[in-house]
């Protein structure tokens, strides 16, 4: 995807997710991250907005403290979490090509990496203010599901610290259907190559997942349906029967287990 489509995506997301917010009330539960309400959501994501805003306005080559949550609930909380999601937004579109901080996932430049960062968190802890308010999630585009689906299999589970592991090793692929034609150089990868629609995960006790974006041999487990079912399945936001299992179910019960993002 193109930087400026990651940042059109995060204004419509931080403006969905704002409106959800409002809906189901800062005290309301939020089922989708258990022990979580409204408030806590709020006072989270818009802190890590104005962390990603710290890091792209003043170019900092070295990681930042977060400055911690507020104190505030109710009207004020969403007044400072659309303040907040403006001023990234605004911190992505006055960034040079060519600007220079701190990443923490492989991209292909910074500004690429923050732009995809922070709309795919955006998407995310949308869904969970929906799912607060009780509402059928609301979808995303292929594209933006098969790239969210690539930066988290490919990216962050590609890290040493990823705790998706299996007594037994075992293969889970994930297939995306009815992806449409998406154009080339979509995923925000380092290569620059078009969405993959099908990634093979070869699980193991020792190391994290080894993702190749290939139907490459048997699997033991699949899970195959539309990108944005997929999306929000892989990130824990839909259960499992939101798409089609088929194979043995463990592997796919690991990921659900353990595949939460920390940072």
């Amino acid at each position: 995807m193109r930087i400026d489509a990651y940042v059109n995506s995060l204004v419509e997301e931080g403006v969905l997710l704002a409106s959800a917010a409002e809906a189901a009330g800062t005290g309301s539960d939020v089922p989708t991250c258990p022990g979580w309400q409204v408030r806590g959501l709020l006072r989270h994501t818009g802190t890590v907005h104005r962390w990603a805003t710290l890091h792209v306005a003043h170019g900092h080559r070295d990681p930042q403290p977060d400055g911690g949550e507020p104190d505030l609930d109710g009207a004020e909380l969403l007044a400072w979490f659309r303040e907040g999601h403006a001023a990234l937004v605004a911190a992505l579109r006055a960034a040079p090509a060519d600007l220079e901080c701190w990443t923490f996932l492989p991209a292909p430049s910074p500004l690429a990496f923050w732009a995809r960062r922070q709309a795919h968190e955006t998407a995310v802890h949308r869904m969970d203010a929906e799912a607060a308010t009780g509402a059928q999630l609301s979808g995303v585009s292929p594209e933006f599901a098969l790239d969210g689906i690539d930066e988290l299999l490919t990216a962050f589970h590609g890290r040493a610290r990823s705790r998706v592991r299996t007594d037994r090793p075992s293969t889970l692929r994930i297939r995306a259907t009815d992806t449409g034609t998406a154009p080339p150089g979509s995923i925000g990868d380092s290569t620059g190559t078009a969405p993959a629609a099908v990634w093979t995960l070869y699980l193991s006790k020792d190391a994290p997942p080894r993702t190749v974006r290939d139907d490459e041999g048997p699997a033991d487990t699949e899970l195959s349906g539309p990108p944005e079912l997929l999306y929000a399945t892989l990130w824990n936001r839909l259960p499992t029967e939101a798409v089609t299992l088929t194979g043995d179910p463990e592997p796919a019960a690991v990921w659900r287990e353990l595949s939460g993002i920390t940072w």
